[in-house]
C-alpha cells in the first residue's frame, strides 16, 4: 500500500524525534543520501544510520518541530526548528540548550526517503561546542 509522501515524511521526523534507529533504517533505501546543512554528503543507509549514532550520542535530545509543509512532485519541504542540548561529558544543562529554525527536505520514492537535506543554521550548535571546550 502506497503512502501519502507527507506521511512517509512525517514518519522519518518522527522516528528521529524519538531516536528510533530501526525505524529511519526501515525508511532508507539501501542509495539513501543525507546532506547535511554545510552541504556534506553522506551516502548509504549503513553509513548515515551510524551518523545518526554519533549525532544523538551528541545530541541525546534533538527533535524536530514541524511548522509548515509544502509538498512537489516527489518532494516533501518542511518548515520548522531544529533544537536540543549539545551534551557535555553526557551531562546535559539548560545552558547547552540551542533551537535554530531549519528547513527539511525529503525526496520520497517508493514509500521511503531516498534523501534527506537539512537547511539550518549550525552556528547555535558551533557555540556551545567551543564553549565546552
Amino acid at each position: 500500500m502506497d503512502k501519502s509522501l507527507q506521511s512517509v515524511a512525517q514518519e522519518f521526523v518522527n522516528a528521529i524525534n524519538r531516536q528510533d534507529l530501526e525505524t529511519l533504517s526501515t525508511l532508507m533505501p539501501e542509495e539513501h543520501r543525507f546532506i547535511d546543512s554545510l552541504g556534506r554528503v553522506l551516502v548509504g543507509r549503513d553509513k548515515v544510520r551510524a551518523g545518526w549514532v554519533d549525532y544523538f550520542r551528541m545530541v541525546s535530545d534533538y527533535s524536530i518541530e514541524l511548522h509548515e509543509t509544502f509538498i512537489h512532485g516527489p518532494v516533501v519541504v518542511m518548515l520548522g526548528l531544529a533544537q536540543g542540548s549539545y551534551a557535555v561529558n553526557g551531562q546535559l544543562t539548560e545552558l547547552d540548550r540551542w533551537s535554530s529554525p531549519a528547513v527539511f527536505r525529503a525526496f520520497i520514492d517508493d514509500n521511503k526517503v531516498k534523501e534527506w537535506r537539512v537547511y539550518a543554521d549550525n552556528e547555535p550548535v558551533r557555540k556551545r561546542i567551543r564553549k565546552s571546550k
